[in-house]
């Protein structure tokens, strides 16, 4: 399967000749609602049609990784298998605060465009900034210690947006709060709906999520509890095509 996966990765990509870019941080949430049967669900949303980029197509609520990102207060931080993957090949500074704003970047964007607060009570007396806000005014913290990895992908050369992206995983159990609207204040994902995997993937998608949520399958169906040790994909741009590589 893994060189499916690839192969249908780089014959979607159009090779373009923009400027070369560096890559920016990004992360992304799959929120995961357990079920018994294994059945599991996972939150996504449709892009509004008023944006440029992928417009009207079903994804994972995430986004680009702000300077204020890690300067978030924690309630609890990776696992030493998460950490150690997120530092793995990382481009500019390596440091435990860029890695921790990964998560604060995703749990950020989760609520900004679905409406749900990942995070803890806490008696920290903070106050966060922009969306924050609705964290603080909650008494709520990220905590990345139920974070999982479960895949990264860097946008190939010359295209006109370039992100390093990870792919992180919560159990819904970690949702503390959420807004009734059912979705965000941003209005940036409409028709937010919890999915089956196999419904997830019969919609509009880009190529890289279909190829995360395939991912996403097989790691659950051999490690259904997402072992932080457990090893996961890294795709990115090499000579013509994407490789696959595992850390």
């Amino acid at each position: 399967m893994n060189e499916f996966l690839v192969r249908r990765l780089s014959e979607a990509e159009r090779q373009t000749n923009n400027p070369n870019l560096r890559p920016k941080d990004a992360a992304t949430l799959l929120v995961l609602d357990r079920k018994e049967d294994g059945n599991h669900r996972v939150l996504m949303g449709r892009r509004h049609m008023r944006h440029r980029f992928m417009p009207g197509m079903f994804v994972f609520p995430g986004g680009r990784v702000d300077p204020a990102d890690s300067r978030v207060p924690i309630a609890g931080d990776y696992h030493p298998g998460v950490a150690e993957k997120l530092l793995h090949a990382m481009k500019g500074p390596k440091t435990q605060a860029r890695a921790r704003a990964f998560t604060v970047a995703a749990v950020r964007e989760t609520y900004e465009e679905a409406g749900l607060l990942v995070g803890t009570p806490s008696e920290l007396a903070w106050q966060g900034s922009g969306d924050m806000a609705a964290f603080s005014d909650r008494r709520l913290l990220p905590d990345l210690s139920p974070v999982r990895l479960i895949a990264r992908a860097i946008t190939p050369p010359r295209r006109p947006r370039r992100f390093d992206t990870r792919f992180l995983a919560v159990f819904a159990d970690a949702v503390a709060d959420r807004l009734p609207s059912g979705t965000g204040p941003s209005g940036e994902l409409e028709d937010v709906h919890w999915l089956t995997l196999e419904e997830a993937k019969s919609l509009e998608l880009p190529t890289i999520t279909l190829t995360i949520i395939e991912e996403l399958q097989a790691r659950l169906a051999d490690d259904p509890e997402l072992d932080p040790a457990h090893p996961v994909p890294f795709y990115y741009w090499r000579g013509q095509g994407f490789v696959r590589e595992e850390i």
